[in-house]
């Protein structure tokens, strides 16, 4: 053969293949984030802690007004979820950044991401033991389930700069987004079936409940597999001498990046709007179940069914959120989503009780902008990233995410707790719409990109 024969670029197509099998982890962990996390967790662990309290589950005509006493404080029923995810929320931003200086120094990225979704998974399992008045055993599996799936999803955010070029990123990771509602909606429909239909497969309200925690734990660990099987080994690069194990060279190794933190202060301002517009974003999610059950007065049929409907309508709000992106730039499009979001709380204000078309309507909203401002916060922030820090500064965000998002939670409970409606609780969340948005116009794209040494992508 010629010397002088060209070899094939077998790069786009090795990056397409790890990118597909990416996705699939998005796949994997939404069955966690919806089924479990999203819809019937937090409703049914109220409905446990009422019966603890109260001997009785509270229902329209007689509420349950006890407490439960943990560490000698009284907490209400109804506001035992916020609670238990602000825990979460808080002891994730301790470990978060630790795990994402492991990560960094190791090649075997997939071998932690897969641990820690398959540990996550197996305590979400013990949730279909969640029976009678276990309210703490169903609180601290969850606060476990919950921490690794945060740490899991650290190390895959960070893939995302590994297996993609500047240019692509908005289109992938909105691709993965959209695999993630797909998938977590696939499940969530078969479990609107149990639970809507349940008298007459022959379960109880309760059964059907107890057997969809379990199949989200199952679909977790079993779509995992691709992910875990599809990408390659990455090798560190970038990493800073440190002596000792892992766990001491990653201790050393977050001190560094921390202290260089200051020569990336564009990626730490949008940081910054992050934990306030994600903490909004987190806390709807996590409390929109409650909104429709205990204050709307839905069943909890219906709430599946309002959930299936955002997670289908998130699919195609990922996939066009992406595309406007690709025309105007990713940070204009997330500052448009932010507004909607606003909207979608204050309407909360007003939405009559029993209304199911205002309330499909207001699921509709919440799934246009749902995935595609995640979507585009994650590929917007890659950019600002110097390579060999990738899960560093990614567990730096999911610390805004899953770990010092716990001002959102907890803002929702305490309004909870001091006005006894969740209309206050979900409308309070404007604020930190509002203060993210404010400090995302304050972001300046070219220059973050320029500090962070990556490629201008053709449109910012």
């Amino acid at each position: 053969m010629n010397s002088t024969t060209p070899i094939a670029d077998l790069g786009p197509l090795n990056r397409a293949r790890e990118q597909k099998a990416w996705f699939f982890y998005d796949w994997a962990n939404s069955a966690f984030a919806t089924t479990i996390a999203g819809v019937l967790f937090a409703p049914y662990l109220i409905t446990i802690a009422e019966r603890a309290a109260c001997g009785f589950v509270g229902d329209e005509d007689r509420k349950c007004r006890e407490t439960l006493e943990v560490l000698g404080i009284g907490i209400a029923p109804g506001s035992l979820p916020s609670y238990v995810i602000t825990l979460s929320t808080v002891l994730g931003a301790v470990l978060y950044p630790l795990i994402g200086a492991m990560a960094d120094r190791t090649e075997r990225k997939t071998d932690l991401l897969a641990g820690f979704a398959w540990v996550g998974a197996a305590a979400a399992g013990l949730l279909f033991f969640l029976t009678d008045d276990r309210w703490l055993f169903g609180s601290l599996v969850f606060l476990v389930a919950n921490l690794c799936f945060g740490a899991s999803i650290v190390i895959s955010d960070s893939l995302l700069n590994l297996i993609s070029e500047e240019h692509e990123r908005d289109r992938v990771s909105s691709v993965g987004w959209a695999y993630g509602y797909a998938g977590g909606g696939l499940l969530l429909a078969a479990n609107f079936l149990v639970v809507t239909f349940h008298d007459s497969i022959g379960l109880s309200t309760e059964m059907a409940v107890r057997i969809s925690l379990l199949s989200g734990a199952v679909w977790w660990a079993a779509f995992t597999l691709i992910p875990w099987r599809g990408i390659k080994d990455k090798p560190p690069v970038g990493v800073e001498e440190a002596s000792g194990g892992l766990v001491a060279r990653s201790f050393g190794q977050l001190l560094a990046t921390l202290k260089d933190l200051r020569n990336y202060p564009v990626a730490v301002t949008f940081l910054l709007a992050y934990l306030f517009f994600n903490d909004g974003i987190q806390t709807v999610i996590a409390s929109a179940a409650i909104f429709g059950e205990k204050e709307l007065g839905f069943d909890t049929g219906v709430v599946l069914g309002a959930y299936l409907l955002v997670q289908f309508v998130a699919v195609g709000g990922a996939i066009a959120f992406g595309r406007a992106a690709a025309r105007v730039g990713a940070k204009r499009v997330i500052l448009a989503g932010l507004v909607v979001w606003m909207v979608i709380v204050t309407v909360a204000l007003f939405v009559p009780e029993e209304n199911l078309v205002a309330f499909l309507l207001l699921a509709t909203a919440i799934g246009i902008v749902l995935g595609g401002t995640q979507a585009l916060a994650r590929s917007y922030f890659s950019l600002l990233i110097p390579r060999g820090k990738e899960a560093e500064f990614f567990s730096l965000y999911h610390a805004m995410d899953r770990g010092t998002s716990w001002l959102g939670t907890l803002t929702f409970g305490l309004v909870y707790q001091f006005s006894g409606s969740y209309r206050p609780a979900v409308f309070a969340l404007i604020v930190f719409f509002t203060i993210g948005g404010l400090l995302l116009l304050r972001v300046d794209t070219e220059r973050g990109i320029r500090d962070a040494g990556n490629d201008r992508p053709a449109i910012v």
